[in-house]
């Protein structure tokens, strides 16, 4: 199934065409990841293209699992605002008590999301706003 993942992640596609179809197919395919497959995926993501990143940041809260949170936080240390704030966005469905526990242990997130947030638009603003309302429950 890892294969399946990079060879969509890796398409070339339009902005229209991966929101409307290739975000649910890549959904579908990490549903049925096995835990080779998500061993290899952590292997690897950090070394894939960053908009290959982008897009598995996007849609990797379909089953909000241990793999996809330690696979999110390795993504928040590339140095590039927008995966940044798209692995944000994602984080805030993850509301387990234990995945709130980890974020909110990770000071330099933290401290990333409140850099932004007097430097961001309106839309940005309120994923971080939140994200931060989310972790302080």
């Amino acid at each position: 199934m890892y294969k399946d993942l990079d060879n969509l992640l890796s398409a070339e596609t339009s902005v229209d065409s991966w929101y409307d179809d290739g975000c649910m197919i890549a959904s579908e395919i990490l549903s049925e990841f096995s835990t080779e497959d998500w061993q290899e995926l952590a292997r690897k993501v950090l070394t894939k293209p960053l908009e290959w990143q982008k897009k598995l940041a996007y849609c990797l809260d379909s089953n909000c699992t241990n793999y996809e949170l330690q696979i999110l936080l390795s993504l928040l240390n590339i140095q590039d605002e927008e995966l940044f704030v798209i692995c944000i966005d994602t984080l805030r469905s993850y509301t387990t008590p234990e995945s709130i526990k980890i974020i909110a242990e990770n000071h330099i997130i933290l401290k990333r999301v409140n850099e932004l947030i007097p430097k961001s638009g309106v839309a940005v603003k309120k994923i971080l706003e939140d994200f931060l309302v989310n972790i302080q429950q």
